[in-house]
């Protein structure tokens, strides 16, 4: 049901290595890489979890760069 959450940070290179450490205990590895966002998953058909510097510019908070998806057919 659930796609991915995204969680914005304001340093998206210190949360990466933070989450490769934490993620990988979990047997998760990068699915997705841009230079605005990263996200990783168990399996291609596993929900992802995704961190991103926020679209606006602006500093990452509570509710900008935060965002859960819900994964349907149509």
């Amino acid at each position: 049901m659930i796609g991915y959450v995204m969680l914005g940070t304001n340093d998206l290179e210190r949360a990466a290595k933070f989450y490769d450490s934490l993620l990988a205990e979990i047997g998760a590895k990068r699915a997705m890489e841009t230079a605005q966002f990263i996200g990783w998953s168990n399996s291609p058909q596993a929900a992802m979890l995704c961190l991103t510097k926020p679209i606006d510019g602006a500093r990452a908070s509570v509710g900008n760069g935060v965002m859960v998806a819900l994964a349907v057919d149509s």
